[in-house]
């Protein structure tokens, strides 16, 4: 952002816990889950009647009737009814996404606060007709008699039309699962299984010494009667999660991706708030920490990138625009979609030959110190609700840089379709 920008601060987030598909909210949809923590963010900050200057949401999973989720779930929140909605997806990014529309438009002085989040479910997902009965569907409503009507009907009918059509998980341009995309990076840049659950096994131990300690306190608000994450499991060992079987690679006996070091399906939904300096000080709310700058890039998965690789191009771009290094942070939010994800990134970044050829560096970007690492969990332990992902981490990260007083934080997220979102978070 150039010197004439305003400054946009995140004010603070709320999430609800997320939990595993088809339990605590396989009723709620994602309207409901928005509805909640809008209200929660209205309540929370006295928003009460408020108009904002816009709320985008985002859902990956939602159905037709939620062309504007945004907007519906404003109307039932407690902001003004004036205030608009907008609804976007980009996958896992979706919510930093809609991060960085709230915060362009405030540091270009187009609206002086906003909300970004997302919600998704996996659990109330939409059943699709398949291609012929939809057809026919259709024809029969073209047709101008009741005679046509019956002949659209009956004209080449076979009872297998009527087999629904499910959301599937598959990239569509390769067929291949996230995970099956995923397995192939682990065996490109040589991550091991003992890494990836040693790395899901400490995303569980430090969520839960941050429940423990309080830290979630205002971040989590209950909901269903759910006051934890349904993924949290304090109790996880690494005999445990050595027991598991692998998830995708199932047949060349060297799989090493399993349900312990990937995300499972997931439903919740988080929001953050964003304002100006001056909006917040009018209200008596404290800013804390500040949206940088961000960036977003994409790879080429189909003819043999790593599908979830584009962070690791992104990044480097939004650290030279500011002079940084990867060094230069005092903390790191990288998304776990998979351990080995987090493990092929971290390992890119190191590796002279990937960064001298791929991303043009005269050097390695370097490691990173593993202390400094999703400090407090990720989504390993917390669960993956797509849209809602990027709302919680930022809410995590600016409550860190407030406790810290001063610092920096790096977050990078993978997503489908072989794209990756980053920012960075100052005070």
């Amino acid at each position: 952002m150039d010197n004439t920008s305003k400054r946009v601060g995140v004010i603070g987030g709320i999430r609800i816990p997320f939990c595993r598909n088809n339990t605590s909210y396989a009723d709620v949809g994602n309207f409901g889950m928005s509805v909640k923590v809008l209200g929660a963010l209205v309540e929370r900050f006295r928003l009460h009647g408020e108009e904002l200057g816009e709320v985008a949401m985002g859902a990956v999973i939602k159905h037709s009737s939620e062309w504007n989720l945004a907007r519906e779930a404003v109307l039932s929140s407690g902001l003004a009814p004036t205030t608009p909605g907008i609804t976007t997806a980009r996958a896992c990014g979706t919510s930093l996404d809609n991060a960085i529309i709230i915060a362009n438009k405030i540091a270009a002085g187009q609206i002086e606060a906003g909300i970004a989040g997302g919600s998704d479910t996996t659990s109330d997902v939409p059943i699709v007709l398949g291609e012929r009965l939809r057809k026919r569907l259709l024809a029969i409503n073209r047709a101008k008699g009741w005679q046509d009507k019956m002949a659209a009907f009956t004209r080449g009918f076979s009872l297998k039309e009527l087999k629904p059509s499910f959301p599937g998980v598959a990239e569509p341009r390769t067929g291949m699962s996230m995970g099956d995309h995923c397995e192939r990076m682990a065996k490109e840049w040589h991550i091991d299984r003992e890494p990836q659950d040693r790395l899901a096994l400490e995303s569980h131990q430090k969520l839960a010494a941050a429940y423990e300690a309080g830290f979630f306190e205002d971040l989590v608000v209950p909901f269903r009667g759910l006051k934890r994450d349904g993924f949290l499991r304090p109790d996880s060992t690494m005999e445990k999660l050595g027991s598991l079987k692998p998830a995708f690679d199932k047949i060349s006996g060297h799989g090493t991706l399993t349900a312990g070091n990937s995300t499972g399906l997931s439903d919740g939904a988080a929001a953050v708030l964003l304002g100006s300096d001056e909006w917040a000080a009018k209200r008596g709310l404290k800013v804390q920490a500040y949206f940088l700058d961000a960036e977003v890039a994409a790879v080429d998965f189909v003819h043999g990138e790593g599908l979830l690789m584009a962070p690791t191009v992104a990044v480097p771009r939004m650290l030279a625009r500011h002079g940084l290094t990867l060094q230069d942070f005092d903390f790191y939010e990288i998304h776990e979609a998979f351990a080995a994800q987090v493990l092929c990134t971290l390992r890119a970044w190191e590796s002279e030959t990937y960064c001298r050829n791929r991303l043009g560096l005269e050097r390695p970007l370097g490691s990173i110190d593993p202390a400094r690492l999703n400090v407090h969990g990720s989504s390993l332990a917390v669960g993956h609700p797509f849209a809602a992902t990027g709302a919680r981490i930022i809410a995590t990260l600016a409550k860190l840089l407030e406790e810290k007083g001063s610092g920096r934080g790096l977050i990078s997220i993978c997503t489908a379709g072989g794209m990756g979102v980053t920012a960075i978070l100052e005070r």
